[in-house]
């Protein structure tokens, strides 16, 4: 994991200069916006370079719901034959160029890359002092004191929720804000995704839609305000680019079966 949390550094590092070379070091209402803006366009270039792989994700599903009249009328021809159905799926997905697998996509992508980013926050802690260590993943001493110091609204970037204080209010507040956008985003997700008899597929979509955004409500206590940043403005980009899709590419009804 050490070249992820390298990659996340010199992401994050890239852009704190260009802001802080564009602003001049700004230290306004509290917050260095430099580091701020830093994090927030580390969220735009992981979203841009997965772009191709959120388009696919959209083309796949909407395939999918258009193939939903034939997935039925397979599930009703093999019903009690598990093999038989999965090889008629396999060659119906075949058939049509179709990955059920192409959703879960941009989410395996992202996912170390959030945590070599909640990691290299937890490591920007102002207790550590030993030089070997604040250079870790390829920070200067300065960088580090830097960003360890970094603050939001008076809460430090890499604090969470139990450090009281200002910080309790800031990340109280960036809780709500990524629950809160968490579920929109998979409400807007799941607008594309027709709904299903199948009792086990409507477990997963409510526990996708509700109990995603529930659990982050509790595990966000430990998120550095860093990360709460991070998820929350990748949620708000997340919805931009949902609502373009569909604009662009209008969710398909699904033809309903005779009979």
């Amino acid at each position: 994991m050490s070249i992820f949390y390298s990659g996340i550094s010199a992401l994050l590092i890239f852009w704190h200069s260009v802001w802080d070379a564009l602003l001049g070091a700004p230290h306004l209402l509290s917050t260095d916006w430099s580091w701020v803006l830093g994090i927030v366009f580390l969220v735009v270039t992981v979203r841009v370079a997965l772009l191709p792989l959120y388009i696919r994700q959209y083309r796949s599903q909407q395939a999918i719901q258009r193939l939903q009249p034939e997935m039925r009328a397979l599930q009703q021809k093999h019903q009690g034959d598990a093999m038989a159905l999965s090889t008629a799926m396999s060659a119906l997905y075949k058939r049509e160029k179709v990955s059920p697998y192409a959703s879960f996509l941009p989410l395996i992508v992202q996912i170390p890359v959030f945590l070599a980013l909640f990691h290299v926050l937890r490591h920007l802690r102002p207790t550590i002092t030993d030089p070997a260590t604040q250079t870790l993943y390829g920070w200067t001493a300065a960088q580090f004191h830097d960003a360890s110091h970094a603050l939001l609204l008076g809460a430090p970037l890499a604090s969470s929720f139990s450090s009281g204080g200002a910080t309790m209010i800031v990340a109280a507040v960036l809780i709500a804000a990524m629950v809160t956008t968490t579920f929109l985003t998979t409400r807007l997700s799941m607008a594309n995704t027709p709904p299903s008899d199948d009792p086990t597929q409507r477990m997963v979509r409510l526990l996708m839609t509700y109990g995603i955004p529930l659990s982050l409500l509790v595990s966000g206590v430990i998120f550095p305000v860093g990360v709460l940043l991070y998820w929350t403005t990748q949620n708000v980009f997340a919805l931009g680019q949902q609502a373009w899709l569909m604009r662009r590419h209008p969710p398909v009804k699904a033809p309903a079966t005779a009979g």
